[in-house]
């Protein structure tokens, strides 16, 4: 063994008794495990870093038949930007509306807090069941859009004459 490397196993000795020392050996233990994530997060990327290196030279080097472009399409309607609906304001109102009175209630009756604890916690009651409300809406609306249009692809479908899916 060279000097050099006795000199690093030293130093690495000895940081690890002063950390045991300072940080106890269960800290040691968490550093050690850290050191090692970060060694195995880094010898990872390089790893796959290497592989997709490989790979792309492998596949440029392959001769690619020719292939046909697509048509396109045009975007289904859950794909374009729009507004859900006159459903969603309504119901994140009600939702609100629902959830304020039920949890003011809760807590002047339940809990007998105070009138400002019942109000403030009605303002957050109703703000979560207009959240709730909205979320219920959405659903509702994107299903009810998602049936449509799949019940529209499958009429013009049966109308073109195709039998679809292997039929």
């Amino acid at each position: 063994m060279t000097l050099k490397t006795f000199s690093w196993l030293v130093v690495v000795v000895a940081v690890a008794v002063a950390s045991i020392g300072w940080f106890g050996l269960a800290g040691w233990l968490g550093l050690l495990v850290a050191a090692l994530c970060v060694a195995a997060h880094v010898a990872g990327n390089a790893i796959g870093t290497g592989l997709r290196d490989e790979t792309d030279r492998e596949l440029a080097s392959r001769p690619r038949p020719p292939q046909a472009v697509p048509l396109p399409k045009p975007p289904a309607f859950l794909e374009r930007g729009g507004s859900l609906g006159r459903l969603v304001p309504v119901s994140v109102c009600i939702g609100g509306v629902c959830g304020g009175i039920a949890g003011g209630v809760s807590l002047a009756v339940f809990v007998g807090s105070s009138t400002a604890g019942a109000v403030l916690g009605s303002l957050s009651s109703a703000v979560i069941g207009g959240i709730g409300g909205f979320l219920v809406a959405s659903l509702v609306e994107i299903l009810r859009t998602t049936f449509r249009e799949a019940i529209a692809h499958e009429q013009a479908a049966v109308a073109r004459g195709d039998r679809g899916l292997g039929r």
